[in-house]
């Protein structure tokens, strides 16, 4: 039996992985320390179908705890597939330090543990934000202006670095993946969408940041997975840094009116300037992950914002 460890996997994205490699037959070991960025009572929820599978366990675990990994893992993995984070670029600038700790030197000490357990696959969650102000769009993974401009965002790049010295140093095959704005069912509950939906729900203002021509590649969760699943499978090179993202870009009004229609309310806004370490677009070109992952994203924008509504209305 295949065998993976999954960080985060209690989390948005790591969850619906782990539904995946359950229904494919994997042995799945879940490292989470259901951290309090946000309701730790959503993640219990987003774990609990998994808990009576058989060939499940779940680890409550820090990442920054080397000496409790060691002792509590096997380390028998055919794939290490590190998605947890603390996440949030508006918070990184308030709690640089913490984001540091465990986005950079959690990672230094799974990779560390990829070592010693002989682990040939790392799969490793980076973000589009390590693209910042770039303004050549759409953004290419051989384009190296890379300017982010939140703390998350460095965290993020020090991550694909350190994957690329252990591919040098002891031949980990490492695959940074770039999300693009995830969203769907059991979204976080501080992103936009999930943010927006709710508030909507409940006849309040959102807030609605700059002149609403800001643009964000949303991309489905599903398209996510069949994106690291490649990941998972791909053997052609040691080191590789791809886009996943849906490659067309949508506004914030845009955002707004189509989450507005497909919720059946009319939205009231509350204007704000743009926030700090917001980019004014992200937009994926994911030719390479076509070509080396089979990625071919199938979910339309609002195909998409419709499914998370239906999940959304059975959760309140």
């Amino acid at each position: 039996m295949r065998k993976a460890l999954v960080t985060g996997g209690a989390g948005f994205i790591g969850s619906h992985l782990i539904d995946r490699l359950l229904a494919e037959g994997w042995a799945i070991d879940n490292l989470d320390n259901f951290d309090s960025f946000y309701d730790a009572r959503i993640k219990w929820a987003n774990v609990q179908a998994h808990l009576s599978a058989p060939h499940y366990r779940l680890f409550v675990l820090d990442l920054r705890d080397m000496a409790e990994m060691r002792q509590q893992l096997r380390g028998d993995y055919e794939v290490i597939v590190h998605l947890a984070a603390r996440a949030g670029v508006r918070p990184s600038i308030q709690n640089p330090l913490l984001y540091q700790e465990v986005n950079v030197r959690g990672t230094q000490n799974l990779l560390e543990l990829a070592r010693e357990w002989g682990v040939k696959q790392f799969i490793f969650a980076s973000s589009s934000s390590v693209y910042g102000v770039n303004p050549n769009v759409p953004w290419r993974e051989d384009d190296h202006v890379l300017m982010p401009i939140s703390p998350y965002a460095a965290t993020k790049v020090a991550g694909e670095l350190l994957g690329h010295v252990y591919t040098h140093l002891y031949g980990i095959r490492f695959i940074a993946l770039r999300f693009f704005t995830v969203y769907g069912p059991r979204q976080r509950p501080d992103l936009a969408i999930h943010k927006f939906a709710r508030l909507m729900l409940q006849g309040k203002p959102i807030p609605f940041f700059g002149d609403g021509s800001s643009r964000r590649d949303y991309t489905y969760i599903d398209d996510i997975i069949q994106g690291i699943m490649g990941a998972i499978q791909y053997t052609d090179s040691l080191y590789e840094v791809i886009n996943l993202g849906h490659n067309e870009p949508v506004s914030l009004s845009e955002l707004v009116q189509t989450l507005a229609e497909e919720l059946g309310v009319e939205p009231m806004l509350e204007r704000l300037p743009n926030q700090p370490g917001d980019v004014p677009q992200t937009w994926a070109d994911i030719e390479k992950a076509k070509r080396l992952l089979g990625y071919q994203p199938t979910t339309p924008f609002r195909e998409g914002i419709r499914r998370f509504v239906e999940w959304l209305h059975q959760q309140v």
